[in-house]
């Protein structure tokens, strides 16, 4: 009973030792009497009992690592503290378990070192503004150097950058005076445009105006044409009628008639608005007209 008993915790020991169950997204490193022998894939495995052991477990996931805090010196000499983050994944499960002893604190350390190196060669503006350019160079860097450590550095990327206080404050002053700078320049640019808006509207009103009164001068001059010409249409008609009776029979002694009577009123007219009594020179040309006023009128009656 007793031999029964050991035999099967024998077994089970010797089944322990022998099947392993690998995760989804794992490689466990398997060594055979101290040297590297396989790598167990995901799934049921089996192994040689008190031969192999299993030496490694790595995660195939992608994995954040933190890198710590440092305090960097950027091109024009000021002090600059960095905090970023690393994303990296192992490929290469044998190389990073023997590639290096501890690939994790390698990577950090490398991250370090060449994010003071970039950032040393910039001055304190541009490292603000060129966040991707150091991410990708870090990136680049760093992935050189952990090929051999079977690890592939997918990102990095910068947390925070700080600059010491004083440069905070200069800063902050800096972007008020800049911002006072912009108004000014909005608040001048608005005055001109405004300025200019009065300018177009005062040339525009002065322009309908003048072509308005153009317009009025035009109309004036066509309305005093049309006068003129109705007038002279009208006076050339009358003259063509008067010329038309003339023309008839008795028209001649008709105008005579009527000069004979136009002189009688006009030396009538002297006579009563002046004291003077105006005489004319020759009386005969007078007696003339009214004798023969007076034969046209009884020729008229006859």
């Amino acid at each position: 009973m007793e031999f029964a008993i050991v035999l099967l915790v024998i077994a089970v020991i010797f089944v322990a030792k022998s099947v392993k169950v690998v995760p989804q997204q794992s490689a466990w490193v398997v060594e055979r009497l101290g040297k590297y022998h396989s790598t167990l894939t995901p799934g049921l495995n089996v192994l040689v009992p008190f031969v192999d052991r299993l030496a490694y477990e790595h995660s195939l996931k992608e994995i954040p690592l933190d890198v710590p805090s440092q305090v960097c010196i950027t091109k024009d000499n000021t002090q600059l503290q960095v905090d970023g983050i690393l994303y990296f994944q192992v490929t290469d499960p044998m190389r990073a378990s023997y590639g290096a002893s501890n690939y994790i604190m390698a990577i950090t350390q490398l991250a370090q070192t060449t994010l003071r190196s970039v950032i040393g060669r910039m001055e304190l503006d541009r490292t603000f503004e060129e966040r991707d350019a150091i991410n990708s160079a870090v990136v680049t860097a760093l992935d050189e150097a952990a090929m051999n450590w079977g690890v592939k550095v997918l990102r990095y990327e910068i947390k925070d950058l700080t600059p010491p206080a004083e440069i905070l404050r200069s800063m902050q002053q800096q972007i008020t005076a800049e911002r006072d700078k912009r108004a000014r320049i909005a608040e001048s640019e608005g005055r001109k445009l405004e300025q200019i808006n009065l300018a177009t509207g005062e040339r525009e009103a002065f322009i309908a105006k003048s072509e308005g009164e153009k317009q009025a001068q035009i109309n004036k001059a066509e309305g005093e044409a049309a006068a003129i010409t109705a007038v002279a249409e009208a006076t050339a008609e009358a003259i063509r009628k008067i010329a038309s009776a003339i023309s008839a029979p008795g028209g001649h002694d008709a105008v005579q008639l009527k000069v004979a009577e136009k002189a009688v009123e006009a030396y009538a007219q002297l006579a009563q608005k002046n004291n003077t009594m105006i005489v004319p020179g020759n009386m005969s040309e007078v007696s003339s007209l009214i004798g023969t006023a007076m034969a046209m009128l009884k020729k008229s009656q006859g």
